[in-house]
């Protein structure tokens, strides 16, 4: 058996992106700052509604997925397809982008706090020109594990072992959805002094997220808004220094080139550039 361990840590950068919603961007401030299929992690957080209330007017996609975490908010997804899905407090949004989507993302309030996660998952060369495929999961079909102690896991998406119990997120590739890189996605919420042991897929690369105090990992210390790339292995220990909320991230790399121009993630330059035409002569998502 072998224990993961810290092998790089991403501090998030302040940033802005759509119609210039602040946010914070961990992975994918660089085309270095990548761990496949993991191409980018946004965490928007503020009560201030100037930070938000512009929204991420519409805009295309093409090559990967998109999912979007809302911690606290209020956000209206709408589509080319015809998909309309308003995003709430504890809800995600799944979009397999896949040939093209075009889309909105826009504030359905005007003061409170808006609060939350988009993280970009690549699709192989195979399914990168599959249909767009889109769905709205409210909180309360999501399931929730006691880890004891008064600690909890947020099973949005995978299937792994915590603390010795095999659970199993609301969507799980292992129950025939065509997820081929079958990530694994929990929000874990530690009381201080708590630790959770995880037992992983070994192939799979992984990483954490801590968005609330910070964690410990072997001799590591991975403080908030800070993202802790992880090395191979079965097992992962974290322990809470103090109160600590995190996302545990992983999934099976995918391991072909990344070429990636704004909202188009292909496998080369040609490919990129056959996107924006498509986009421009309105055939990016034609079947």
């Amino acid at each position: 058996m072998t224990h993961r361990t810290v092998t790089r840590r991403i501090q998030a950068q302040a940033t802005s992106d759509g119609a210039g919603v602040k946010l914070k961007r961990s992975l994918g401030q660089s085309n270095g700052a990548r761990h496949d299929p993991f191409l980018m992690l946004d965490e928007f957080f503020s009560d201030e509604p100037a930070d938000y209330l512009a929204g991420f007017p519409s805009h295309p996609h093409r090559g990967f997925e998109t999912v979007t975490y809302m911690l606290d908010g209020h956000m209206l997804h709408e589509d080319h397809l015809g998909n309309k899905g308003h995003l709430r407090d504890g809800g995600v949004q799944w979009m397999t982008a896949g040939r093209g989507v075009i889309h909105s993302e826009m504030p359905q309030q005007e003061a409170g706090r808006m609060r939350g996660f988009q993280l970009w998952i690549n699709l192989p060369a195979a399914e990168k020109m599959r249909p767009a495929n889109y769905e709205d999961i409210p909180a309360s079909k999501i399931p929730r594990h006691s880890l004891g102690d008064g600690g909890e896991a947020i099973l949005i998406a995978g299937q792994c072992q915590l603390d010795g119990v095999t659970v199993c997120g609301y969507i799980n590739g292992l129950d025939g959805q065509n997820l081929s890189t079958d990530p694994i996605y929990i929000d874990l919420r530690l009381k201080e002094g708590q630790s959770s042991h995880i037992t992983l897929p070994k192939a799979h690369n992984a990483f954490i997220y801590v968005y609330e105090g910070q964690a410990e990992i072997g001799e590591h210390i991975i403080p908030s808004t800070c993202s802790a790339l992880l090395s191979q292995g079965d097992t992962l220990t974290i322990t809470a220094s103090g109160d600590c909320r995190l996302l545990l991230l992983a999934a099976q790399p995918i391991g072909e080139p990344v070429v990636q121009y704004g909202p188009f993630v292909m496998n080369s330059n040609e490919e990129i550039e056959q996107a924006m035409r498509d986009y421009r002569d309105g055939v990016l998502t034609s079947d």
